[in-house]
């Protein structure tokens, strides 16, 4: 029997922005869903896990590699709430949504150290993309939650770029 989608908790998340030398921000498709759904890297925190922790974890398991540093971290915690067809099917139906810590980070590696055939992968493609395109790009019930990444993290990705 599935419980109402009001009784559930938020998964507990990190999310990160990825930043290369000219300002894009890192975005890959998953190879879970049937529409075309790109995101940044993001995940679950592990019982005990520090968010930090793991967002490099996060981030090694899902493009390969964790040579990034810290830039900004949101002063809030963001969550999103799953539409109703999907409660009930996705992360065993124990959630309702996600809550997340996001993280702005710069990417101190090279494009060639990027690797998606990790342990578990999660994305076919990746590529940079320009900060204010990342709302149209995500799955809609998740544009807002992007919408307020680019509003807070937005002004320091030109600060980021190297000349």
């Amino acid at each position: 029997m599935l419980k109402e989608p009001a009784i559930l908790p938020y998964r507990p998340c990190v999310g990160i922005m990825l930043l290369n030398e000219k300002g894009k921000v890192f975005v890959a498709k998953r190879i879970d869903t049937e529409v075309a759904a790109w995101q940044m890297p993001q995940g679950g925190i592990d019982n005990g896990e520090d968010p930090e922790r793991a967002a490099f974890r996060e981030m090694e398991e899902e493009i390969g590699s964790r040579n990034a540093e810290i830039i900004k971290v949101h002063e809030d915690w963001l969550q999103y709430d799953l539409p109703d067809h999907l409660i009930g099917k996705v992360w065993k139906g124990k959630y309702r949504g996600q809550r997340m810590k996001w993280y702005l980070m710069r990417y101190l590696g090279q494009d060639s150290d990027i690797d998606l055939e990790t342990h578990q992968p999660e994305f076919s493609t990746w590529r940079w993309l320009d900060v204010n395109e990342l709302p149209k790009t995500i799955v809609e019930f998740k544009r807002p939650l992007y919408a307020e990444l680019v509003r807070y993290f937005g002004p320091l990705v030109n600060l980021e770029v190297k000349i």
